[in-house]
Order: C-alpha cells, then sequence, then structure tokens
C-alpha cells in the first residue's frame, strides 16, 4: 500500500467517480490511476467501487471505509509534513489565503503587512475567487485558510471560525433623489435600477432574501464582482450600488454618497474557513489571531476540537 495508491483512490472519491478529473487534477495519466486503484483493491481483498464496463459506478460500502480511512492518512502524512516545515525550516514555511475581492482589498492589507513584518521568511501568498471556489480550494488542501462571508457553511470538512460582521449600504451619485430624504426603504430602492455583487458573492443571498420577504423584484442592471466595478457604474449613473459599508471611503469616493442599509439587510458575518484534522502551525495561529483578535491559539485549538463555531461574535 502507497500513499500514491490513496490519493488516487481519494481524489476519484472528490471528483464523483471520473477517474479521467482526477488523473488531470493529479498530473498523471487515466490508466495509471485505474491502475493503481485495481492493484490496492487486490492487495485488500476487497472492491472498493462497483463497475459498469469501464465506468467506475458506486463506492461499495467497504469501499466508504477505505475512503474515509486514506483521507485521515493523507491528512496525518500532511501534518507530518508540516511539523517539518516549522521545527526543521528555521522559520521558512508558506501560508496560502483563499479570499474574496472585498477581503482581500478592503479588510486584509493591514493584516497582511502586520503578519509579514513578523514572518518575513514566511512566503505568504493570497488566491482569489468566488466563496464556493474558496471552499473547495481549502477543503482539497490548496489554501490553508479559507475567509469568506458566503459558503463555508456548506462544506463540513471546513471548520468555521466567525472573525467580524459587516453591513451593505447603499451607494449614488450626489444629489440622487433616491438619499436626497433618507429614511430609505425597499419599496423605493425596487423603483431604480441596481448594481450590486455576483449572486456568489459579499451577503448577495441576504439582499435577495430582504426583496423576496418583501415581495418586491429588485431591477439588478449590473452585477459584478468587487465594489470598485460598482462604484464605477454608479458614477457613470448606471443604478444604485449596493456594496459593503467596509468598501465605501468618503475621501476616495467623493463623488458618492452612502447610505447605511443594515435595517434593510441585516448583518452579515464573515468566517474563517479551516480544514478539520489539519495541524495549525505557529503562524497560522499569528495569521488568524491578526485578523480576528478574539480568536487567540486557545479559542482556534478549541473550535477545530469540537468541529464548530466555538465563539459566537
Amino acid at each position: 500500500m502507497k500513499l500514491q495508491q490513496l490519493r488516487y483512490l481519494v481524489e476519484v472519491a472528490r471528483r464523483g467517480l471520473h477517474v479521467s478529473e482526477a488523473a488531470e487534477a493529479l498530473y498523471t495519466s487515466q490508466p495509471g490511476v485505474s491502475k493503481q486503484i485495481k492493484l490496492l483493491e487486490d492487495e485488500l481483498g476487497v472492491v472498493i467501487f462497483e463497475r459498469a464496463g469501464k465506468r467506475l459506478a458506486s463506492v461499495t460500502e467497504p469501499g466508504r471505509e477505505v475512503i474515509a480511512i486514506a483521507e485521515r492518512l493523507l491528512r496525518e502524512a500532511e501534518n507530518i509534513k508540516r511539523v517539518g516545515e516549522e521545527y526543521a525550516g528555521g522559520g521558512n514555511g508558506s501560508l496560502v489565503i483563499a479570499t474574496t475581492h472585498t477581503q482581500a482589498r478592503y479588510a486584509l492589507p493591514e493584516v497582511v503587512k502586520r503578519f509579514v513584518d513578523r514572518h518575513p521568511s514566511v512566503r505568504l501568498s493570497m488566491h482569489q475567487g468566488n466563496p464556493t471556489q474558496i471552499a473547495e480550494w481549502t477543503q482539497k488542501g490548496e489554501a490553508d485558510i479559507a475567509i469568506a462571508t458566503e459558503a463555508l457553511e456548506l462544506y463540513p470538512q471546513l471548520v468555521m471560525l466567525p472573525c467580524y460582521q459587516w453591513v451593505h449600504c447603499v451607494i449614488a451619485p450626489v444629489g440622487h433623489p433616491a438619499v436626497a430624504n433618507g429614511g430609505l426603504t425597499l419599496a423605493e430602492l425596487a423603483r431604480w435600477p441596481l448594481i450590486t455583487y455576483d449572486p456568489a458573492f459579499s451577503g448577495r443571498s441576504r439582499i435577495n432574501s430582504a426583496f423576496e420577504r418583501a415581495q418586491l423584484t429588485p431591477n439588478i442592471v449590473l452585477s459584478a464582482i468587487d465594489a470598485d466595478v460598482i462604484k464605477t457604474y454608479v458614477e457613470l449613473g448606471l443604478g444604485l450600488g449596493i456594496i459593503a459599508r467596509m468598501a465605501y471611503d468618503p475621501v476616495r469616493d467623493s463623488g458618492l454618497v452612502a447610505v447605511d442599509a443594515e435595517h434593510l439587510f441585516g448583518a452579515n458575518t464573515t468566517r474563517i474557513g479551516l480544514r478539520r484534522g489539519v495541524r495549525l502551525r505557529r503562524y497560522d495561529y499569528d495569521f488568524i489571531e491578526l485578523f480576528a483578535p478574539h480568536l487567540p491559539r486557545r479559542a482556534v485549538d478549541m473550535a477545530m476540537a469540537g468541529g464548530g463555531e466555538e465563539y459566537q461574535l
């Protein structure tokens, strides 16, 4: 039995039994993956995958147990490497953060600067994507820490830690009649063209839900993945914008006005997602605490041990 065989096995299961996709993800050949899985089955004396011709059709009962154990073994093998990184690396290492544009642009710059100053030998990189991509990168080990508002709760392989709450605001060109008199309502917003986040991003689900509860249909004329694009088109007069309040700067965005919209859409919680069962390094804990000071190492360890959100905001 080899770790390589276990990696092939787990990746095939993750890819919905599509051997070609697993082979592509692992940078190897489809016949090679199939051969190694068959060799493992022969060694164990059990059938892991039921087959229909040349296709894998389903996972057998012993196969489910084998895959679950293989996942744990691969995590522990990675943990052993992490011990080596931390104690033999002389302070060297790597940290990959997966997050959205909004977090990377508005919430993380000062945290990243402080982390780099504290850990100059750690290679810090950031992958930007939508929340689903962020969660998948992290659960597959392609990122160490996920930071997002949406989607993380849909991945039971991730332990979630609440970091902070934020609210939306409505932005408009200076003098726009919709925001001139205050007291903004959903009914008033529904009268105007709206520009806001793509459905996968930045609390968009709360925006949709608020209009649905009010039995109103918003006229969303443009969706974007980041607030800077939204602000650009609002400045051009194409509609009112709905963005994260943190993305509005009255000095930089002097041509726009902002009205808080917490009373319309409620508050959103940004969370950190960590892979269940993975050993965290000292600089992982440092980054988390820099980003969320209420999450020191003890709090993170409690959440990882309990598998849930031990600390509430």
